[in-house]
């Protein structure tokens, strides 16, 4: 099993019958991410704390809806996240709405027990700012490293990020612990905003580095020195949200269908092997980008 940690939340989206119209759509890195999972046929869950207001249980529905596992969910009858999406030529940023949130008072004892070690755990998104919450996710990514492969997209929200030396600390031992790394070029401008190809020399030292250029398609660095290029397809981009969630699920698809998702595995990936898995995950996410909100497609819509 696949498992995405961190939040689930309503991404409000502007609806276009006016200026403050919006529609209620599932949201959130690890939500997003779990769902084009189980689009694509895996076996996958969720971990994140979700409320029982009327937006959690849209949120649990919808993730039965699309085939993933919902027992690891952590329930309270705190509020759920809201995240408004504020539209421009399709690139969206957000502005939240997430005080004492179900997701962001999780704490590590509220950590559901894991019977079976996962094959794979995906980490990251704006659940990393916070605290409790971010502390959380860091204790499960330390008590999981070694056991399973674990990837982290930090997902960087800077207006979110109210003590920016506490996030960068956090990342860089998060960072250490990372079997597989993806960051946009976004990211890039808040992780390394002076020299970003020295952080991705000595993050690549470590593990296998991805970086996602949009419309350019995206980039994977290996310990080993590989420096792997694929491009992505023409697309009619009508949003991002959820692009890159998108882009995280399909690469570990890929992986999975190939039998290389699991420790040591991956970590010996040919330039064949990278390219592909880069190409397969370039397509899914430039069809997601086709659609409003979080959309990824179904495993039978891909050519």
């Amino acid at each position: 099993m696949i498992l995405c940690c961190g939040e689930a939340l309503i991404d409000m989206i502007p609806s276009g019958g006016g200026p403050m119209e919006y529609r209620a759509c599932p949201g959130g890195a690890a939500l997003n991410a779990a769902l084009a999972l189980g689009r694509l046929g895996q076996n996958c869950g969720l971990v994140a704390g979700i409320s029982t207001d009327p937006f959690g249980s849209f949120l649990e529905q919808t993730l039965r809806d699309n085939a993933v596992d919902t027992s690891t969910l952590i329930r309270s009858d705190r509020p759920t996240t809201l995240a408004f999406v504020h539209l421009q030529n399709g690139d969206a940023s957000y502005s939240f709405y997430d005080q004492a949130s179900a997701g962001r008072k999780l704490q590590v004892a509220d950590l559901p027990d894991l019977p079976v070690p996962p094959t794979a755990m995906l980490m990251g998104g704006i659940s990393l700012a916070s605290d409790p919450c971010g502390a959380t996710w860091e204790a499960l990514a330390g008590r999981s490293a070694g056991n399973t492969v674990l990837m982290l997209d930090p997902n960087i929200r800077s207006a979110l990020i109210t003590d920016p030396p506490r996030m960068r600390a956090r990342l860089e031992r998060m960072l250490a612990l990372a079997d597989i790394v993806k960051v946009s070029e976004e990211d890039l401008d808040w992780l390394a905003p002076g020299d970003p190809e020295q952080w991705i020399t000595e993050t690549a030292r470590q593990s296998l580095l991805l970086v996602s250029r949009g419309e350019r398609g995206a980039s994977a660095y290996t310990p080993k020195g590989l420096v792997v290029e694929a491009a992505a397809p023409e697309s009619r981009v009508v949003d991002t949200v959820a692009a890159g969630d998108t882009f995280n699920a399909a690469f570990l698809t890929w992986l999975s269908e190939n039998g290389l998702l699991e420790r040591p595995s991956f970590q010996d990936l040919t330039t064949i092997q990278l390219e592909r898995a880069l190409s397969f995950a370039c397509s899914v996410a430039s069809l997601s980008v086709e659609r409003r909100g979080a959309n990824p497609p179904w495993r039978g819509e891909l050519l």
